[in-house]
């Protein structure tokens, strides 16, 4: 992919993403690493990670989120609610914002954009207020901007993320039950303007029925290109 000028994108199964920037910074976001079913067997994260962002509380977003702020002390970009609780659990560099807002972390650029879903956090057993739910806009200097939608429902004002945003690479949730499907996906993509589609958040769990090829045919038609991987495999 061309007009991703350099940067590298690794999907690590289900939500979670590798970003690696042409200079060198290196994003990851939604770590469920050990109890992922999808995340590729032997895969190892690069030795360094300078920003950890989170879209929600849930477990298959945040699992191994406080152990991965832990050992690589990343900048940890997530709403505010979501990052007090991760505070609380002694990580440190934690950037708590909200939507609209954005953090600039050298070449990155990181907005907090909308989503329709919901958030709680596991704690101890309970379930606690997580905040909104979210999605990011990572803008890279003299590189793409790519939005990772996290977990949503199509909603016209995606409409504005391609007017504020232009985003070429969208990465978007297809597997339905928890998230929208295949052909609310397809409407997603047309909505934000990208001319390329990353799938995710499919085939990990029996109800996440959505797969690319019920993507692609949706979007037959539109030229918006489905680049569907495996995960542990990158777009470059």
């Amino acid at each position: 992919m061309s007009e991703l000028n350099g940067t590298a994108v690794t999907w690590l199964g289900h939500s979670t993403v590798h970003i690696e920037t042409a200079a060198g910074t290196s994003i990851l976001i939604d770590p469920f690493i050990e109890h992922n079913p999808k995340y590729p067997k032997g895969y190892v994260l690069p030795k360094k990670i300078d920003l950890l962002l989170l879209t929600h509380g849930h477990s298959d977003h945040i699992a191994d989120a406080v152990s991965v702020a832990k050992k690589y002390e990343p900048s940890v970009v997530a709403i505010f609610e979501l990052a007090t609780w991760l505070g609380s659990k002694q990580v440190a560099n934690v950037i708590g914002m909200n939507m609209g807002g954005s953090y600039v972390h050298k070449d990155v650029t990181a907005t907090m954009v909308e989503a329709r879903h919901s958030s709680s956090i596991e704690d101890d057993g309970r379930l606690i207020y997580g905040g909104e739910p979210a999605g990011f806009v990572i803008t890279v200097a003299g590189g793409p901007t790519i939005y990772h939608a996290g977990d949503t429902s199509v909603y016209s004002d995606m409409q504005l993320l391609r007017e504020l945003y232009q985003p070429g690479l969208a990465i978007l949730p297809i597997g339905d039950h928890y998230t929208m499907g295949p052909k609310a996906a397809a409407m997603a993509a047309k909505y934000v303007g990208a001319s390329k589609v990353l799938p995710i958040h499919y085939g990990t769990f029996p109800p996440l029925t959505g797969t690319p090829e019920q993507l692609r045919s949706f979007l037959e038609g539109t030229g918006i290109e489905v680049k569907a991987i495996k995960p542990g495999e990158s777009l470059r």
